[in-house]
């Protein structure tokens, strides 16, 4: 948790999708493959928001470490646009293996990666009256997050 809403919700929402996506390991390969077909392109688009929502904040509050972190998410996409031309081609792709691969990626770059932007933004907040901390946008927007409600956006 980086304690800003959309970004915690993301994070869960693609634990949860690599999470169903195990939960679809039946063994069964025709079964297995028409799910993967339909996760597949789900997985890409929800990646594609949530790095598009991470690199916003961060070029928003000029975060040392966008370029960086967004060749990370480039790489990602590359990796990701490979297994997939796998698939199409008719090539085995197995959901396992795609399920197995996903998680290893969004754990290690939130728990490694991530964690730098979670640090930045903390030390960056100030401390409201009303107890929230904010980080200040250029555009006049807050990213609003509380010491009690962690997930607040």
């Amino acid at each position: 948790m980086c304690g800003i809403k959309v970004i915690d919700d993301q994070h869960k929402g693609l634990v949860d999708l690599v999470n169903d996506m195990f939960n679809h390991v039946t063994g069964e390969e025709e079964e297995e493959q028409i799910y993967l077909n339909k996760v597949i392109e789900e997985a890409v688009n929800y990646i594609k928001v949530h790095f598009a929502t991470e690199e916003k904040i961060m070029n928003a509050t000029k975060f040392q470490g966008y370029i960086e972190h967004k060749e990370e998410h480039k790489k990602f996409i590359l990796t990701v646009a490979e297994h997939i031309g796998y698939f199409k081609s008719g090539k085995r792709v197995t959901l396992m293996s795609f399920s197995k691969f996903l998680k290893d990626w969004v754990l290690s770059h939130i728990a490694v990666v991530d964690k730098q932007y979670f640090v930045y933004f903390k030390e960056m907040a100030s401390q409201k009256a009303d107890g929230c901390f904010s980080i200040s946008l250029e555009d006049g927007e807050e990213i609003l997050y509380s010491s009690a409600n962690p997930g607040g956006f």
